[in-house]
């Protein structure tokens, strides 16, 4: 083994046969084994780079890289599961996929590094440079995905990769090459395809889904790729603008923004009539082979769901804030939870110590939200989606909302928006109006202000409790309502949010 690294050389990667060999006796029985023991052998790579040449580096890379796919895409699989796993599994998966994307980016932002400072070998890696960007531009959107799943503050040196990743490729002419991304993924792409669907994924995602709608999303718009637009020029249907020369996060377009030769503006092009034409394929009951959920079998109606919220993210204006936002000190008490919130509520429970609820300082507050900045520590199981009960000091009665905003600081601080649903929730009984013994009786909690006169009524209930063809009976304040079934407004791991025409019955609820 001559011409590596200079000398005779027995190390196993310093030979593509001796690498194939290494490869061969890793064990393929354990997908989270396997690419643990794969991510060591790609970590090595980078160790050994000074030796090799960089045609070498790449095609070792490459190897073990490609061999890793399969086993990745299991493991995204049960990540970003319906059923969601333990918490003990979930670190075990998030850390070896998390592994897995920072080295494999890590080593292909070492090949590109060394091809442009003229290594060894350098010409050999001229055919394989559109491979070699998308790659490491995908390997950068895990490397997001997973610190998106975690509501995780991004490495600025991520950023920083991914503009020289799509800068170098634009600039040599490379950035619209078809390549096939991996063996198994159908369709081909390209450089400019892999920056503009991870601008827009994101754009739109990150902070505001939770990770199962963050993984579909991003499916969804890796589905549309090539209909996406990246312009060097303002675009008034432009949606994200990146800056080349001082990368950060994708901000929103702005028509008063600065602007200057490094900027991309990516918008959605054509993509936008093929997640219209997916959405009328759905609508059938169907997902179509095509799209790429790694193997995964999502329910139809929950990918329909996050289909039309992308498009309408996509096509509708930004909403303005309807409520100014104004800065407090004030403490509340909180109930994470379905369940937790009805101990609170007036229902005759009376088992939850008040005093032993958890306390949150509210940062700035607003007639329909709140923020709140609070050390991750004390915060666990809070996701996008969450329900949370309130109660503020000096207030009698406790509120509901749901978390629709989460990021973190550098201080590992959660800094976490709230939509308030109803400032003061009442627990109340209910009844099927085609069964109504009490043994089927459950217990809800009515959002409607005392004085509501809208003739509905927003209801929280047990998850998979609202069904479109059962009406109710409520008791309430002393009276009887008959409760029609209007819309399931959300779902969330242990709550149903529902609304329903309400009618009140002749007599007293007794």
């Amino acid at each position: 083994m001559l011409g590596i690294f200079g000398k005779k050389s027995d190390h196993p990667l310093a030979d593509i046969k001796s690498a194939q060999e290494v490869l061969e006796e890793i064990p393929k029985n354990d997908a989270l084994n396997t690419v643990q023991e794969l991510t060591s052998w790609i970590e090595s790579i980078i160790e050994l780079a000074d030796d090799f040449r960089l045609d070498h580096e790449f095609a070792v890379l490459r190897l073990f890289d490609e061999a890793a796919q399969p086993h990745v895409r299991k493991l995204l699989r049960d990540y970003f599961s319906m059923q969601p796993v333990s918490k003990f599994q979930e670190n075990r998966l998030w850390t070896v996929l998390n592994g897995f994307y920072t080295h494999s980016e890590l080593v292909h932002h070492d090949v590109l590094t060394r091809y442009r400072n003229d290594w060894r070998g350098a010409s050999g890696l001229k055919p394989d440079l559109a491979l070699m960007a998308a790659r490491g531009i995908a390997a950068i959107t895990g490397r997001l995905k997973l610190a998106a799943a975690r509501y995780a503050l991004v490495e600025p040196g991520l950023w920083n990769h991914l503009s020289e990743f799509y800068g170098h490729a634009e600039s040599h002419g490379y950035h619209d090459d078809a390549v096939g991304l991996y063996p198994g993924v159908p369709g081909n792409t390209t450089a400019r395809q892999e920056f503009a669907g991870q601008q827009l994924w994101y754009g739109v995602s990150a902070g505001v889904l939770n990770p199962l709608q963050e993984h579909i999303t991003e499916r969804l718009i890796a589905y549309a790729g090539k209909g996406l637009r990246v312009d060097d020029q303002y675009n008034a249907n432009a949606l994200f603008v990146f800056d080349l020369s001082q990368p950060t996060p994708p901000m929103r377009v702005a028509s008063d923004a600065t602007l200057h030769p490094a900027l991309r503006f990516v918008s959605v092009g054509d993509a936008l009539k093929q997640l219209e034409a997916l959405a009328k394929t759905l609508e059938k009951g169907i997902v179509p082979d095509n799209v790429n959920f790694c193997g995964a079998n999502y329910d139809v109606e929950m990918v329909r769901d996050i289909l039309r919220r992308l498009t309408d993210n996509l096509t509708q204006p930004l909403p303005t804030r309807r409520n100014p936002r104004r800065k407090i000190n004030v403490n509340l008490k909180v109930a994470n939870g379905f369940f937790k919130m009805l101990e609170q509520a007036d229902v005759g429970l009376n088992f939850f110590n008040p005093d032993t609820a958890e306390i949150w300082d509210v940062e700035d507050i607003s007639a329909t939200g709140f923020r709140s900045v609070i050390p991750a520590t004390r915060v666990d199981g809070i996701k996008i989606g969450s329900l949370i009960g309130s109660k503020p000091e000096n207030v009698q009665h406790w509120g509901a909302g749901i978390v629709r905003r989460l990021s973190r600081d550098e201080k590992n601080n959660m800094h976490i928006g709230v939509e308030v649903l109803s400032t003061q929730i009442v627990g109340i009984s209910l009844t099927d109006r085609a069964q109504p013994a009490d043994e089927d009786m459950q217990i809800a909690l009515y959002l409607n202000r005392p004085a509501d006169a809208s003739g509905e009524a927003w209801l929280l209930m047990r998850p998979n409790s609202f069904s479109p063809n059962r009406s109710l009976n409520m008791d309430l304040g002393g009276k009887g309502y008959l409760l029609l079934p209007l819309a399931l407004v959300e779902t969330g791991d242990d709550y149903d949010l529902a609304r329903y025409r309400r009618m009140e019955q002749e007599g007293s609820a007794e």
